[in-house]
């Protein structure tokens, strides 16, 4: 994760904010997640507390798409940006779970994992299944699709 939080403060400070735009040229709005699981409000006071091991469901814009990390388990990665303008730096184990495929700047991410405190807003990991059966699966949705 450490080299992961690296390649996160290079990415995420040289983002800037962007207006999406629909396929007309007005703004879009963020796809609607049922009030009761919007975990939101949840990430940013484990990000002001530096609270680790918790586990989220939220949604978030695209806004950098990384490399993957190939080294030990192989991680597709990108930053969201939460409604609240937090961002963090999603760590998707491919070796377990579909990658997705299409993913680019601007597209909406919904997810299920576990949120690490880390200086530049967070990770969100355990977005899979676990076939150990130890952890409670998490997935991502994107584009009517999941991968878990």
């Amino acid at each position: 994760i450490d080299t992961q939080q690296d390649q996160f403060k290079s990415s995420a400070s040289s983002h800037t904010q962007i207006e999406p735009q629909n396929d007309v040229g007005a703004p879009s709005a963020a796809p609607s997640l049922n009030h009761e699981y919007d975990d939101t409000a949840k990430i940013a006071e484990a990000f002001a507390q530096r609270r680790s091991d918790i586990q989220v469901r939220a949604i978030g814009k695209v806004v950098v798409v990384l490399r993957d990390d190939n080294e030990g388990s192989r991680h597709q990665k990108f930053i969201l940006e939460l409604n609240n303008a937090q961002t963090v730096l999603v760590a998707h184990n491919i070796d377990l779970a579909p990658r997705i495929e299409f993913i680019q700047k601007g597209d909406w991410v919904e997810f299920y994992g576990e949120y690490e405190y880390s200086e530049q807003g967070g990770v969100i990991h355990w977005t899979h299944h676990d076939p150990a059966r130890r952890h409670v699966d998490g997935w991502l949705k994107h584009g009517g699709r999941s991968y878990q």
